[in-house]
């Protein structure tokens, strides 16, 4: 029984990672348009695609192409010091989810900074260099694999010998069924 909770709770959590990684790098692109007096059109999040934003309005594309990966990467930061502070009994969760970010982000410009599509794309055709999204990728995603240092055992790993909260496999389980259902019926 323990292995399955260890299941539960690794394949849940990275499914939820990745969806609300999504989620918050949809959520810097939408503030910085709007911030910096865009439009919003369209913001498609499906628990089987990848997430983009189409705007209806957008006089300033370099500011906002780099908002999805700055504030994707700063919001989980940001979450995760507030569980810090509250002293969070799912601390590591937090840690998780602030360093997958930063990788997901990472990997994400690196590949485009040669690969010319998605946001890196848009960051090359507007005046950004190749060497600032190899810079954003350089910095993030070694600090995500820094983050994601000695946390195995909270996921079963190790000494751990498969024993992981169950707590923790229920709830993580639970959100993700909470944003696939949300991202099901708010889809357009």
């Amino acid at each position: 029984m323990e292995r399955f909770f260890q299941l539960l709770l690794i394949a849940s959590f990275i499914a939820l990672s990745w969806l609300s990684f999504m989620i918050v790098h949809e959520f810097g692109h939408v503030a910085t348009a709007w911030l910096s007096g865009g439009s919003v059109s369209r913001v498609v999040l499906h628990p089987i695609q990848i997430s983009w934003t189409a705007f209806a309005w957008n006089p300033h594309p370099q500011l906002v192409a780099w908002g999805g990966p700055i504030l994707g990467s700063l919001l989980p930061l940001s979450f995760l010091a507030t569980a810090r502070t509250l002293r969070s009994p799912g601390l590591y969760l937090f840690r998780f989810f602030a360093g997958f970010c930063l990788v997901a982000n990472g990997l994400y410009l690196f590949v485009d900074a040669f690969g010319r599509g998605g946001d890196g794309g848009t960051l090359l055709l507007y005046g950004a260099s190749r060497w600032q999204l190899l810079a954003f990728a350089a910095l993030a995603t070694p600090l995500g694999f820094w983050f994601w240092h000695g946390l195995g055992q909270h996921f079963g790993l190790g000494a751990a010998h498969g024993r992981v909260s169950h707590g923790a496999s229920i709830t993580s389980a639970c959100l993700l069924a909470f944003v696939v259902a949300m991202e099901l019926v708010f889809y357009r």
